[in-house]
């Protein structure tokens, strides 16, 4: 891919919507190219701010009806005054009002299916930091170095334990992204085996580790615990990996 094609890609990437392969061809572009990682950057902090400080506001009953209204008129072909070109940046805005209405309003995939779609994120994700060796930002087997890493780069403090002396070395860290939000993702190995951490604020009550979930042959292990929710995913088996997130829990 060339810098035209990376550059043209780049909003699909920073939102998550590219196959396994596709991130890989990039990620392997940034590191080579200073001016497209430098649109990287500026598209991921740009994307970031949005998403932690843009107001979101329903859109009332009656603009609703009026938009779609206006679209039911199109679609039979009523003509719109050319006289009055104002109305359609009055379509225009009230459109953009009632999709922030419907992202806040409209209900989402619960249960199952979204437990699912998590799934294959985390594993994406996971999978991701293997293909592009790019598995850490921060090297180094000394909790007191990783942690401190992530200080100013995420709204919260993720928890990072030594735990080489039970046979899973930490590795380092690094950003990554879930559900469209910046978390943190904490490496250990396991022999040969890679565990990534996520670790991110809950959304819902606390809640003990749930049953092991089988995506792709990697196994994934989520809870939360003091206000933080944990996802451990590994190509390990889940006796081992279960093992591993006893040791974090009685740890953190």
């Amino acid at each position: 891919m060339n810098c035209a094609e990376i550059q043209a890609a780049l909003p699909s990437y920073l939102d998550g919507e590219l196959d396994p392969l596709r991130n890989l061809e990039i990620e392997q572009h940034l590191q080579q190219c200073a001016a497209c990682s430098q649109t990287y950057t500026a598209g991921r902090t740009l994307q970031t701010a949005i998403q932690s400080g843009a107001p979101y506001y329903p859109a009332p009953a009656n603009l609703r009806k009026r938009v779609r209204s206006s679209i039911r008129q199109e679609r039979k072909g009523v003509p719109v005054s050319p006289a009055m070109p104002w109305r359609w940046l009055s379509l225009a805005a009230s459109v953009a009002l009632v999709a922030i209405f419907a992202w806040n309003v409209v209900p989402r995939p619960s249960g199952r299916d979204t437990e699912h779609l998590m799934a294959e994120e985390v594993v994406s994700s996971h999978v991701r930091s293997l293909m592009a060796s790019h598995l850490v930002d921060v090297s180094s087997s000394d909790r007191h170095v990783v942690k401190p890493w992530f200080a100013g780069k995420l709204d919260f403090s993720p928890s990072v334990v030594d735990l080489i002396a039970h046979g899973f070395p930490l590795v380092g860290g690094r950003l990554d992204y879930l559900d469209k939000r910046p978390v943190a993702a904490v490496v250990y190995k396991r022999r040969e085996h890679v565990i990534n951490l996520f670790i991110r604020p809950a959304t819902h009550d606390a809640e003990p580790v749930r049953t092991p979930v089988t995506t792709q042959g990697y196994h994934l292990l989520s809870w939360t615990q003091a206000g933080m929710t944990y996802v451990a995913v590994s190509d390990l088996n889940t006796n081992e990996l279960l093992e591993f997130v006893r040791l974090v829990q009685t740890s953190t």
